[in-house]
């Protein structure tokens, strides 16, 4: 599975699955990316808000593997939204992690954080214009894709009415029983390819027993029958761990959900709480 990839609109290819470091420390986070690479991860996604890009900079160039061969990707973060904002973040992501290219940097989200389910506003220009340092940067061959992240249909919409460039994936967060198929399918409809953040659905999707019963079926794990699924819809499945061994185990993917349980898991039961998590304005909560 490790091996396996897609590709984006602008010809550039992403592996399916790759590793996710949210709440993952600086000084922890070279350690995971080091630890991923080994096993044979070739994608690494951060962002400005996890605070840890010096610490996923330093694991990169210290992995032993090639540059050209890890696909590492950072965001813009939600706040930035005037293109003076997104230009001087892409510079300072670059220098703190000290590489010379991200191979994709995304907007974060259509709304600063603090708005994010407590607001119509969807910063429509402000979103224009963090694109357009975007933009831009790809041009110089800074970066060498660019995409959303956390972005509705009317979001995508607004953004294209005035893009020279066409988003090249949306990240969302897409697991079972949070399934947005309507989003899904625009976006495969208009070759934006879709990342799935927290398909593990933050660890709350281990208590249920039907998913329980269903990976039982296949003979593997809960996490890695979630990680299959998403896969299987299409998305790049971005997994969060630190744990060298749970990065093994996510990345044993070959098996192969049959149609009909696919359907069953696209239309599981909605989970309305994420735990200590549900806080988390991407999770439902305030700030």
């Amino acid at each position: 599975m490790l091996k396996e990839t897609f590709t984006l609109n602008n010809g550039v290819k992403i592996p399916k699955l790759g590793l996710g470091t949210w709440f993952i420390e600086g000084d922890k986070a070279a350690d995971a990316v080091r630890e991923a690479v080994k096993s044979g991860y070739r994608l690494i996604d951060t962002a400005q808000a996890y605070g840890n890009e010096r610490g996923v900079g330093e694991g990169v160039r210290t992995c032993g593997v090639s540059r050209e061969e890890i696909f590492v990707t950072s965001k813009v973060a939600a706040e930035h939204k005037t293109y003076e904002q997104a230009k001087a973040g892409i510079d300072e992501t670059l220098q703190k992690m000290g590489l010379d290219y991200l191979d994709m940097m995304i907007i974060h989200s259509p709304q600063p954080w603090v708005e994010v389910n407590q607001s119509d506003n969807r910063y429509e220009e402000g979103n224009r214009d963090a694109w357009r340092a975007l933009e831009e940067a790809y041009e110089a061959g800074k970066l060498k894709a660019i995409g959303v992240s956390n972005f509705r249909i009317g979001d995508i919409e607004s953004l294209v009415k005035t893009a020279k460039i066409k988003p090249m994936v949306n990240q969302i967060l897409l697991h079972i029983s949070n399934t947005p198929m309507e989003l899904v399918e625009y976006c495969q409809k208009n070759d934006i390819l879709v990342e799935a953040y927290s398909p593990i659905a933050h660890g709350v999707i281990l208590n249920q027993p039907e998913i329980k019963k269903m990976a039982d079926k296949y003979g593997v794990t809960v996490p890695q029958l979630c990680i299959r699924y998403t896969i299987q819809l299409g998305t790049v499945s971005l997994p969060k761990t630190a744990n060298p061994k749970h990065m093994e185990t996510n990345a044993d993917v070959d098996f192969e959900i049959s149609t009909e349980d696919m359907e069953t898991l696209k239309k599981f039961k909605k989970i309305e709480n994420y735990g200590e998590s549900s806080g988390f304005p991407v999770y439902g909560g305030k700030l």
